[in-house]
């Protein structure tokens, strides 16, 4: 498996992929790809990354930058990551999301949040911090990871993208 940044060759695997992966997902609205457009359009793909296997597109991460209350800065949501169905649980998503997140470190990022399950995404330090806030999400389900030690005190946002729905 290789995980490298996307080109504008891998766009089209990336839909698909992204598609597949939340088809089936109950707690998805099933607009994935079109926030990925939506991220890609407005130039805020701090991260994407794909992994290939065989030479072939299998999962996707993107992570962008998000807004807090308290004018904290420095801070990217992970989301959406997708790996093809039929590639799970061959650690796919966490070479995703480990790569991710060092380049993120390495730019000077200072954290990174996300809306997921918390029983995944603890593997990689992630956690709920009441002083963080996501209006109209489950505190449950709304974790962060800070890298510098520092946790913002206010309510997060994700880019506007995240509400695209074509």
């Amino acid at each position: 498996m290789i995980v490298r940044n996307e080109t504008a060759a891998d766009i089209e695997a990336i839909t698909e992929i992204t598609i597949a992966a939340f088809k089936t997902l109950p707690i998805s609205n099933h607009t994935e790809q079109f926030i990925i457009k939506a991220l890609r359009a407005a130039n805020v793909l701090t991260v994407s990354l794909v992994a290939e296997v065989d030479g072939k597109v299998v999962g996707h991460v993107a992570f962008s930058p998000v807004t807090i209350s308290d004018n904290t800065t420095g801070w990217y949501g992970l989301g959406p990551v997708s790996v093809s169905p039929e590639y799970h649980k061959q650690g796919i998503g966490k070479a995703l999301i480990n790569k991710g997140l060092s380049l993120l470190k390495e730019s000077g990022a200072s954290g990174c949040a996300l809306v997921g399950d918390p029983g995944y995404y603890k593997r990689f330090g992630f956690r709920n911090y009441p002083e963080l806030i996501h209006e109209g999400i489950p505190r449950e389900v709304f974790v962060a990871l800070p890298f510098t030690g520092n946790v913002p005190r206010g309510i997060m946002e994700f880019h506007e993208g995240f509400r695209a729905t074509k």
